[in-house]
């Protein structure tokens, strides 16, 4: 294994089309599947915390379920933000993490 990759699931663990929140180091990590390609981004929202596990996954981007916020699980790229009315601001992409697969696991790296 290469050195600074950590186990945090199994391949069977997160379906196509679905995404699952790991801790780590102690890191909330989002993995999502994507058509059997696995991304690995930060699980919390940069807008206001919300856990991004808790919203939805529609091909690569996943929305926060607490205002709305939206982003490209391959990247952790702010794809929009928070959906308050009056009210836009500026938030952080989020952090992504290194993702490979051996065998049946699947492994980041922190």
């Amino acid at each position: 294994m290469d050195s600074g990759y950590v186990k945090i699931a199994e391949k069977s663990e997160i379906p196509i089309g679905k995404m699952k929140k790991f801790v780590s180091h102690g890191k909330e990590i989002l993995i999502a599947n994507v058509n059997g390609n696995f991304y690995a981004i930060c699980n919390v929202c940069t807008h206001e915390r919300g856990d991004l596990s808790q919203g939805t996954l529609e091909g690569i981007i996943v929305t926060c379920p607490k205002h709305k916020s939206k982003f490209d699980v391959t990247s952790g790229k702010v794809v929009s933000g928070p959906k308050i009315v009056l009210f836009h601001p500026k938030i952080a992409d989020e952090p992504s993490f290194s993702v490979k697969t051996e065998n049946d696991d699947i492994l980041i790296k922190i």
